[in-house]
């Protein structure tokens, strides 16, 4: 399979999945379904990349399985999280500002957008299943073992950030408890390593390497666009006492809290 190949079919497979969220979102008026999709969109990148290929290597179909497992994972994770639940304030916001035009203005700035964003950062689980490399070696297995830290970080912290908000005692008060008390997104934090993970393994093939572009690109998300700044910024409006979280809590790379 060429590198080309490669590109194309995550290119095709995500244009498609993109516009058929989008139509849906219009149906229900919920563009809150693309966050749902995100995830999924990377399994189905690492699916239609693999069936184009004509080897079977160990380093292939590790890439489409760690993809599969933490791409399910975090798509049912969102759909119970968000299932009934009211549009996103964020898409509120632009409905409310653009009106009738929503639907299209959502399709550039929303589908469209998370679509690139995707194909950017599949870079990995694409490049990684274009060469015939063989054997996993100590570079790959690195990358399983930052893998299965980002897995344990993101899974865990959703976890018990999810049990922190299902008590009505802790309602209005800051989760700072378990992983949270390390890093303020011990999950984002873990996302990223995940990424990082299939970075180093996809990059073991040689032309792979290219792929940690995507890794790059994710955590740059994670860090400074949509992810934890994004959402700091609405916390620290409306939630008493996260500033003092805020001063003795790592920002994303988990360390001991500061003492005052």
């Amino acid at each position: 399979m060429s590198v080309g190949t490669a590109l194309l079919s995550a290119a095709v497979a995500i244009v498609i999945l993109m516009i058929v969220t989008w139509l849906v979102s219009v149906a229900i008026r919920n563009a809150s379904i693309v966050d749902i999709t995100w995830g999924f969109g990377f399994v189905v990148v690492a699916w239609m990349v693999r069936l184009q290929g004509d080897t079977n290597t160990t380093h292939q179909w590790l890439l489409v399985a760690l993809t599969t497992i933490w791409g399910l994972r975090l798509t049912v994770y969102l759909f119970w999280r968000n299932h009934g639940q009211p549009e996103d304030f964020r898409y509120r916001a632009m409905r409310k500002r653009h009106g009738a035009r929503f639907p299209m203005v959502s399709l550039a700035t929303v589908f469209a957008l998370q679509g690139l964003l995707m194909w950017v950062v599949s870079l990995p689980v694409q490049l990684g299943q274009v060469s015939d490399t063989p054997n996993v070696g100590l570079l790959g297995i690195l990358g399983i073992i930052v893998w299965v830290a980002g897995m344990f970080f993101e899974v865990v912290g959703d976890y018990q950030l999810a049990r922190f908000k299902s008590d009505p005692a802790n309602a209005g008060t800051v989760m700072d408890r378990g992983l949270w008390r390390y890093t303020r997104h011990p999950n984002y934090f873990g996302d990223a390593c995940v990424w990082w993970g299939l970075g180093l393994i996809a990059a073991e093939t040689g032309v792979g390497a290219w792929g940690l572009i995507g890794s790059a690109v994710m955590t740059i998300l994670l860090v400074r666009v949509s992810g934890a700044a994004l959402l700091e910024r609405s916390l620290r409006k409306r939630k008493p006492g996260y500033e003092e979280y805020v001063a003795r809590t790592s920002s994303f790379v988990p360390r001991p809290p500061r003492t005052p």
